[in-house]
């Protein structure tokens, strides 16, 4: 039983070198796919202007800086993004309660 549970340990703490040369990049290159995919869907004229806020960063969820503004950014796109696919859904506020946000977004989420 110490055996199995130290082995499974071992697993899912690989060095990026063990999972292969560019592991380590990889988020980095998911976030500039999501950044092109938003470009392409206007985000900057219709999300951030509308809320005032600065175009996203290559890196911006891939490092983290500010995990309060990030949340946040988050949530506006996802809102964003949900109204966009035809189900309103309204704007969440930078005080609101972060667990509302989320069971707010996951359970839209669950009724597309």
């Amino acid at each position: 039983e110490e055996g199995a549970a130290g082995r499974r340990g071992e697993r899912g703490d690989e060095a990026p070198a063990e999972r292969g040369p560019g592991a380590a990049f990889h988020m980095f290159v998911l976030m500039e796919d999501l950044l092109d995919k938003l470009k392409l869907l206007s985000y900057e004229e219709e999300a951030l202007r509308r809320h005032n806020m600065r175009p996203l960063s290559r890196h911006y969820f891939a490092l983290p800086t500010n995990p309060g503004e990030q949340f946040f950014m988050f949530c506006t796109l996802a809102a964003w993004l949900i109204s966009k696919a035809g189900h309103p859904f309204e704007q969440p506020q930078e005080y609101d309660d972060p667990n509302a946000v989320i069971s707010n977004v996951l359970s839209e989420l669950r009724s597309f």
